[in-house]
């Protein structure tokens, strides 16, 4: 093979590389802003406070999006789902969700807060308020479902053990005819519930990681590139 030959071939393996490392880059710098977004949005709206009804959490065109809300109801008889595989103050636990049904509109899920799993596996007993409640938080969507392998729950005694929260799963699980897509995640300051905040980014990335990554990837395709360069003059040398 000609020398021009191999001075092509690597610079295309190089540039394409070089390529892919600057495009990983730009899409962390891409989720960097996004999330800046989503903090900015969430903390007007815990700032203003403004409740909407419980009921917002099934308008279907709000189910991205933040909202404070407010309203009476009850938890339903049905059994509780406990997320899997979430970490406060460095434990792992799960987050305990029942099943509320406001005064108006459709049922929905409601975060109760963060409850420690030892090494057992052995789920956490709650004990749901009965009666008539008045429940105030953050509506939210569903947390993350990452990779979808397996299915998304699964009985384990007097609950549901959840690896992610599919609200139409849940509502066939639970018989219920529908639920709304949006989560309730309760006041803190509400006497309710267990160890509960209302940080959105607790179990993943916030804005200066993703952009830490950003420059590692941009520092490697400029890596990748000024290798290519020492190889190439140090081949015209010879």
């Amino acid at each position: 093979m000609s020398r021009r030959s191999t001075l092509l071939i690597g610079w295309t393996l190089a540039l394409l590389v070089s390529a892919g490392l600057a495009r990983l880059g730009l899409w962390q710098s891409h989720r960097a802003v996004e999330k800046e977004h989503l903090l900015a949005q969430v903390s007007q709206v815990l700032a203003a406070r403004r409740a909407l009804p419980l009921s917002a959490a099934a308008d279907a065109t709000r189910t991205t999006a933040y909202d404070w809300a407010a309203g009476h109801g009850h938890f339903l008889d049905a059994p509780p789902l406990m997320l899997d595989n979430q970490q406060r103050d460095g434990r792992v636990g799960v987050h305990a969700y029942a099943a509320f049904q406001p005064d108006a509109g459709a049922p929905l899920l409601v975060d109760l807060g963060w409850l420690p799993m030892g090494i057992d596996r052995v789920l956490p007993k709650i004990t749901l308020p009965r009666g008539e409640q008045n429940l105030r938080g953050l509506l939210v969507p569903p947390p993350s479902a990452g990779l979808r392998m397996g299915a998304p729950m699964a009985r384990q005694g007097g609950a549901w053990l959840v690896v992610r929260l599919e609200p139409a799963v849940v509502a066939k699980e639970l018989k219920l005819a529908t639920l709304a897509p949006r989560v309730l995640r309760l006041d803190p300051a509400l006497p309710i519930g267990y160890a509960r905040d209302l940080e959105l980014l607790v179990n993943t990335l916030p804005p200066d990681r993703h952009r830490g990554y950003a420059v590692q990837w941009y520092g490697l395709a400029i890596t990748m590139l000024a290798i290519a360069l020492v190889l190439t003059f140090r081949r015209s040398r010879r």
